[in-house]
């Protein structure tokens, strides 16, 4: 039995992969800035860190804010866990953190270029946007009487248990370096969701394409954040749609 330890694992990703591995009979400990015994804050390490990782042959970093701090809490979890004599950090990015000009990207990128200097074995997995993500997004956007969507962006939303399925497996694999991308089964434009998210919530809105400004617009657009040679994904939005609001 493997003793794994999953960071940010009472979030959204980092509850499935948990989940995943717990039922193959790993040994898991979640490590939040909440959960005991092992809450933590990664920006700022220390001792309770150094305790959690003892012992642990895997780390599976899902942790992450788009509040500021990657970086730092990911220089104090590279530190712990080469003083820890861990074999395998397995970390969870983003498709285009080289390519969108995005603060939060940029800090992504910087964390894989962390991890992969630290010396340890790793594996780094880049994945399109969760459906959850757009929900959100989508979301936000319907409370306006009109649905205002930045024109001609496309996107290639993935399950989030799909992706927490294949980070399962990598973290009981070896290290892998960076692996393929993993995208999910369509690309797709930003109002043709908007139309499926408002079919599927009952809401009735008008859905207006709004040209932007500036590099990261431009990124988008340009498809920097897709990968549609590896639309691994099998859950379409739609049938994520479905499964939250029981169309």
């Amino acid at each position: 039995m493997t003793t794994i330890l999953v960071t940010g694992g009472t979030g959204t990703l980092g509850l499935c992969v948990t989940q995943r591995l717990r039922a193959d009979g790993h040994d898991v400990r979640v490590l939040s800035r909440h959960a005991q015994p092992y809450a933590v804050d990664l920006r700022v390490g220390g001792d309770k860190l150094d305790a959690a990782l003892a012992g642990v042959e895997t780390v599976v970093h899902c942790a992450s804010t788009q509040r500021g701090g990657d970086e730092k809490a990911a220089g104090h979890l590279v530190a712990a866990a080469r003083r820890a004599g861990v074999g395998h950090l397995v970390y969870i990015s983003i498709v285009g953190t080289d390519r969108v000009p995005l603060r939060y990207y940029r800090t992504k990128l910087a964390v894989e270029r962390q991890i992969e200097a630290s010396g340890l074995g790793w594996t780094i997995l880049r994945t399109t946007q969760f459906h959850d993500l757009l929900v959100s997004f989508l979301g936000g956007l319907a409370k306006a009487p009109v649905m205002l969507v930045p024109a001609g962006v496309p996107n290639q939303p993935v399950e989030v248990g799909e992706v927490a399925d294949r980070l399962a497996a990598l973290a009981l694999s070896g290290p892998a370096g960076r692996v393929a991308d993993m995208g999910g089964p369509e690309v797709r434009s930003l109002d043709s969701l908007a139309r499926s998210y408002l079919r599927a919530t009952g809401r009735r809105r008008a859905v207006a394409q709004v040209p932007l400004f500036g590099g990261t617009y431009r990124a988008a657009r340009a498809g920097g954040l897709l990968t549609p040679e590896q639309a691994v994904g099998k859950t379409t939005f739609e049938e994520h749609l479905g499964r939250r609001f029981g169309g």
